[in-house]
């Protein structure tokens, strides 16, 4: 879809979502969205920057959205589901994976959690050596169909988001391929192990260029032929390479591609189109980020130090990276009047602020919009991944209902609620009840 298609369409549900009432000043003055028919793009343009030669599992990353219905709509476009906890195990299941479409990622993952895991036969990453240790005993005392793989740390270095970059030198994720040892330790493991048959990687997300992701999972696609080689079978079949793909939060423009970056997979790991290895794919912002806006009502609006400042109800409990570290994760706001529709006139300078109890609670410093009035909405665009899915509980502030939207060739938005909007004011239950 175009960039004019986008904004039409994120407009046309704001529209819609005021004159079915689930944005009113009154009782429903913060939401999420999400474009349910955007998501169903997304997820056709990644399965189609993969040959249909090889054997691929895209498996969303729960973290990115963990609504289970969100992951009921992926699961119906044809994606798996990769889990970070026992939390996310849980919600794939009640979305209706099937357990041998989830793969299980976490560097502090529990005996419980393992066995759970393996009674499943859900795929199960290790994170280190000590983990193996612990699937040594597990496995010793039943029978798994899990499929099991090692996570390696190619150590290529950080983008420029330091937290959300994984292969780094000391990175806590994985067994660190180049610290002195650890490589022929790690074949040593493998020989060992004829169950372990996956090697996973995963080099980061936002702000880590392609090239840099790509170098990643070279490096983990030589050590999966080290090993096979060394081990004069071919015992590794499979290689999980991560998602990360990162995001343009500054347009509608969606870049880069899933077919860029295939693209720079191919330059950097040939052996991984060759067919020999089954692959799983681990992404979440890149499928979800963009199909997603929060739209908030504009309570008041005043101005300080001659700076205009527009309080409204979307603040750090609905963007907390946003508004704790705005220079790594700026956003786009865009002005809408009380009807949904956009506002027009001369940009002007000013502050976008939350309803949190602290100074810092800011969507956006000295933003051009067209002025914001008591009542308008602001809409924030590319929040469908870790926004209003993931909310902080500051100042107890109840978590705002989240709508699937979709559009028909004739304009109508139908919605689905995901998640319904938290209580503000819970009657505590009394002593015996």
């Amino acid at each position: 879809m175009s960039v004019s298609g986008k904004a039409e369409r994120r407009e046309r549900i704001l529209r819609a979502a005021v004159h079915q009432g689930l944005m009113d000043p009154e009782t429903a003055l913060l939401a999420g969205f999400v474009d349910l028919d955007g998501v169903d793009e997304t997820v056709t343009s990644l399965r189609e920057a993969f040959p249909e030669s090889l054997r691929v599992l895209h498996a969303f990353a729960a973290k990115a959205n963990c609504l289970v219905p969100v992951l009921e709509e992926l699961r119906l476009a044809g994606m798996g589901c990769e889990v970070a906890s026992a939390g996310e195990l849980a919600q794939a299941l009640e979305a209706g994976f099937e357990p041998a479409r989830i793969v299980f990622d976490s560097p502090a993952k529990t005996r419980a959690e393992l066995a759970r895991a393996l009674s499943l036969g859900v795929t199960v990453n290790a994170d280190g050596f000590q983990e193996l240790s612990r699937l040594d005993e597990l496995l010793a005392t039943r029978r798994s169909d899990s499929r099991i793989g090692v996570r390696v740390n190619p150590q290529v270095g950080a983008g420029s988001i330091g937290a959300m970059s994984t292969a780094t030198a000391t990175s806590k994720f994985g067994v660190p391929l180049e610290d002195e040892g650890n490589r022929q330790r790690l074949v040593q493991a493998y020989r060992e192990r004829p169950w372990l048959t996956w090697v996973h990687t995963h080099v980061g997300s936002q702000g880590c260029p392609l090239d840099l992701i790509a170098r990643g999972v070279a490096k983990a696609v030589e050590f999966a032929e080290e090993v096979n080689e060394r081990l004069g079978r071919r015992q590794v079949t499979g290689i999980d390479i991560g998602g990360g793909l990162p995001v343009n939060f500054g347009s509608d423009e969606t870049t880069p591609g899933f077919g860029a970056y295939v693209d720079r997979l191919r330059e950097h790991a040939p052996a991984l189109f060759s067919g020999a290895y089954e692959i799983v794919t681990e992404f979440g912002r890149s499928v979800m980020a963009k199909n997603g806006f929060t739209a908030a009502y504009v309570e008041y609006t005043k101005t300080v130090g001659g700076r205009p400042i527009a309080i409204t109800h979307a603040g750090a409990q609905v963007a907390a990276r946003t508004v704790f570290a705005p220079e790594a994760w700026p956003l786009r706001i865009e002005a809408h009047d009380p009807r949904g529709h956009a506002k027009h006139g001369r940009p002007v300078p000013q502050d976008v602020a939350g309803p949190c109890c602290f100074a810092g609670d800011l969507l956006a410093r000295e933003h051009p919009l067209p002025l914001l009035d008591a009542g308008d909405i602001v809409v924030v665009p590319d929040t469908g991944a870790y926004y209003f899915s993931t909310p902080f509980h500051y100042n107890s502030l109840p978590e705002p209902a989240v709508h699937g939207a979709r559009v028909d060739a004739d304009g109508a938005v139908t919605f689905r609620l995901l998640r319904p909007a938290q209580e503000e004011h819970p009657v505590p239950a009394r002593a015996g009840e």
